[in-house]
């Protein structure tokens, strides 16, 4: 018998792994400040409070934007054509998270040609454009280098209404904080990367799309929301709370968690990423939860689902919390 190759692990050809390995998020904001506090004629929504994408106003009158964005990470799984379903997914959610619709995308491709072969860059591509297809957006071209670990992920363009946008900063108090899928994708992908356990419940929350949690929020009259990515739900909820200026109180025995993502975490698979997030938000935090809890709400998330301003009618949609009264913290967490 001829022994057969061992199957190529994508995971292990890169340092991170999806929005886990996004920049840390003080060490961003620092990098961009001379980036922020310009308007130029048109611009609605910019970089200022971080919202998910940027948006142009048209200028024939009709109160329509455009909405631009894009996407792209290292290999957050193995199987190549979950990845690019995943990649792509997340990549339309920042369209989605700002209230708006999807509608032409191009390719982001890095590929270190040399080592790995380009059937499964293939593969990546195919699962992309299957995510595009579904959502109704036309995938066409991109670009592509040769790159020492391999990235894929989409440049987006969508359209949206002015007067309709969900921001960073709208978020008022005394309305409800709704999640619309569970956390903890980034615990069990770490645990992936290290051990080659594959979680279909991860793979399938990831490449579940956000656009009928996004017709949701705007259907129930929503003005603020944001996707809970790499950042997780407490960078994320610090993020609008700052902007709005607001705090967010988070009930943490409500929010919803994926099979296996407590064991995982028991057994110590927790992203570098969901330190450095808790990190980041700790100075501007209250809590009354332990140190595990909270790293569960700092979990990098990848393809995550949206944080939104109220309450919404969505299966699977969770109230999590409320948006109170500034009361010097950004967010707080209770048990």
């Amino acid at each position: 018998m001829v022994p057969q190759e061992p199957p190529i692990r994508l995971t292990q050809y890169a340092h991170g792994g999806g929005c886990a390995c996004k920049i840390p998020p003080g060490e961003l904001e620092t990098l961009v400040t001379h980036l922020t506090g310009r308007r130029p004629p048109g611009l609605v929504v910019g970089l200022d409070d971080g919202d998910d994408a940027a948006a142009l106003l048209l200028d024939d009158g009709s109160g329509r934007v455009v909405i631009s964005t894009t996407d792209f990470f290292t290999p957050v799984v193995d199987n190549p054509h979950d990845w690019g379903r995943i990649a792509a997914a997340n990549a339309l959610s920042d369209v989605y998270a700002m209230g708006g619709r999807p509608v032409l995308a191009v390719n982001i491709l890095g590929w270190p040609r040399d080592v790995l072969p380009f059937e499964l860059a293939a593969e990546v591509l195919r699962g992309g454009l299957e995510v595009c297809e579904a959502a109704g957006v036309a995938l066409a071209g991109g670009h592509s280098i040769d790159s020492p670990e391999p990235i894929y992920g989409l440049a987006v363009t969508g359209f949206g209404e002015a007067d309709r946008l969900l921001r960073n900063d709208a978020a008022t108090a005394g309305v409800p904080i709704t999640l619309t899928k569970p956390l903890g994708v980034g615990v069990l992908n770490n645990r992936h990367k290290a051990t080659g356990d594959v979680f279909d419940q991860a793979i399938a929350s990831m490449t579940t799309l956000n656009d009928k949690a996004a017709e949701a929020a705007l259907a129930a009259g929503i003005r603020a929301a944001t996707d809970v990515t790499g950042f997780g739900l407490l960078g994320h909820l610090h993020k609008m709370a700052r902007a709005s200026g607001v705090t967010a109180v988070v009930d943490a025995a409500a929010v919803p968690y994926l099979d296996g993502v407590r064991e995982s975490m028991a057994d110590g698979f927790v992203p570098g990423g969901s330190r450095r997030n808790l990190d980041w938000v700790r100075p501007d935090l209250a809590a009354d939860v332990g140190e595990d809890e909270l790293l569960l709400l700092a979990d990098a998330q990848t393809s995550g689902g949206l944080l939104l301003a109220g309450e919404v009618d969505l299966p699977g949609a969770v109230v999590i919390g409320e948006f109170v009264p500034a009361t010097g913290s950004t967010v707080e967490v209770r048990g």
